[in-house]
């Protein structure tokens, strides 16, 4: 089981890109790459609240639990 990030998702829908959030929420670019490709281990409730508030989206808009997907580092090679 794990979270999947949308992050990448609701940049879309906002038609936004990286650096345009990194700018708009002082997060890095190699933190927000880091939440967008799924690779985090976790986020600041702080984090989850600039993005949210800057998408104006909800955490959930953000965030998917797949209790069969597996972690990025266990994804199946081929």
């Amino acid at each position: 089981m794990w979270i999947i990030s949308r992050l990448d998702v609701m940049m879309a829908f906002r038609k936004m890109s990286l650096t345009q959030l990194s700018e708009a929420t002082g997060i890095s670019m190699a933190n927000l790459s880091i939440l967008k490709t799924g690779k985090a281990r976790a986020v600041r409730f702080s984090t989850l609240s600039v993005i949210c508030q800057e998408l104006q989206c909800q955490p959930g808009d953000l965030l998917e639990f797949d209790p069969r997907a597996l972690p990025p580092d266990e994804e199946p090679l081929a």
